[in-house]
């Protein structure tokens, strides 16, 4: 197969080249390439298929039926491989759920579906790390209610392994007091709120944690640029530490939650402006090193009830690449070379290469249609076509 006329478009900028793909591998870059299947790109974006790192399956349960229906949607939103978040029901902590979700994942073909293993039992016990990733799991999750010694157990097997631990930083005593950001919004809405401590603190213990053994933590789905900052110094100083950041974060603040707004409950919770727009700059500062949508989609069960008793989360992964396109890189915030940087792995179309490549055409739209959705009614730009 032959890809004709695109603007082909990596982490190193965009050429205009055809693109030769022999049994799924990039053979060769040029011009004037012929094959019998010849696609025209008319112009469109041909680009490296996004990774999210940060991917709930729908109400966070676990079977078959809701692991095809992620594939679905990442196919859509131009994703070609998501890593799903193990905290579900049931959990991925152990051996039996995890061959059941793998059997669950193994005639998805197009969209690479990751299993990511949960160190933490439901007691709050060590679950059999070292057998989960020879099982097959992809990675370590941890949250930071663990307590001292059993977050000393994991980073162990994290240097034993030598991969790296996803970190979801909050306090347990605090997020279960609330329900939204502790701020001025909340405290008009009568609602009870989460302070940003809940999270700062956490990053700034796993920090040490990371510098001490010497390894590789991913802090998920970051919230206050406090932590960020907290992070960035920490890599200066060689410890091995990175943050990924919401759409969600970057594009919305806590007071999308009035009206009791229940779509915009999701965790973390939703910042102030203040916040908000401190990310934003973070982002342009390159300080931020992934980006996410955080999806997290609920039945409307679990939606279209009071604010307190709301499911957190809200879809997103559909319209991922047109909604990272029309949010960040049309409005000037950062360039399609820096989204590819913090969407994908290695971001580069190359000979050699996998061809999990995406059509993009920016010059069409769509209204987003989606209860579920932050964005519902908005217009966003880009049609993706995968191939």
């Amino acid at each position: 197969m032959v890809i004709t006329n695109a603007k082909v478009y990596d982490v190193d900028g965009c050429k205009e080249l055809d693109v030769k793909i022999v049994d799924g591998k990039i053979v060769e870059l040029g011009t004037s390439l012929t094959d019998e299947e010849i696609i025209d790109a008319k112009g469109a974006y041909l680009l490296p298929a996004l990774v999210d790192k940060n991917v709930s399956l729908l109400d966070a349960t676990l079977n078959a039926k809701n692991i095809n229906a992620i594939a679905a949607e990442a196919k859509k939103g131009g994703v070609g491989r998501v890593v799903l978040n193990p905290h579900s029901t049931p959990a991925i902590d152990n051996e039996i759920v995890l061959e059941y979700a793998k059997n669950s994942i193994k005639d998805i073909d197009d969209v690479q579906i990751d299993l990511m293993l949960n160190t933490l039992q439901d007691d709050l016990s060590l679950s059999n790390i070292a057998i989960l990733l020879k099982k097959g799991a992809s990675s370590p999750y941890m949250s930071t209610i663990a307590k001292n010694n059993i977050a000393i157990k994991i980073a162990e097997y994290v240097k034993m392994y030598d991969t790296t631990l996803h970190c979801k930083a909050e306090d347990n005593s605090l997020i279960h007091s609330g329900v939204m950001f502790d701020g001025d919004v909340s405290s008009n809405l009568g609602l009870s709120g989460i302070p940003e401590l809940s999270e700062v603190l956490h990053v700034s213990r796993m920090i040490e944690i990371a510098r001490y053994f010497d390894i590789k933590i991913l802090f998920k789905s970051i919230a206050s640029p406090r932590s960020i900052e907290l992070i960035s110094k920490a890599k200066q100083e060689g410890v091995q530490v990175s943050c990924e950041v919401s759409i969600h974060h970057l594009m919305r603040c806590d007071e999308s939650c009035r009206d009791f707004n229940t779509i915009a409950k999701i965790n973390p919770p939703l910042a102030s402006k203040d916040d908000m727009h401190k990310l934003q700059e973070l982002l342009r500062n390159g300080e931020i090193d992934r980006l996410t949508t955080l999806h997290q989609p609920n039945s409307p069960v679990n939606k279209e009830v009071a604010f307190d008793d709301a499911a957190y989360g809200c879809s997103a992964l559909g319209d991922a690449l047109p909604l990272y396109y029309t949010k960040l890189v049309k409005t000037e915030m950062i360039d399609m070379e820096t989204l590819l940087k913090l969407t994908t792995d290695n971001g580069k179309i190359e000979v050699g290469a996998s061809a999990e490549l995406v059509l993009f055409d920016p010059t069409q739209s769509y209204t987003v249609n989606n209860v579920d959705s932050l964005y519902n009614f908005e217009e966003l730009f880009g049609i993706v076509t995968p191939l």
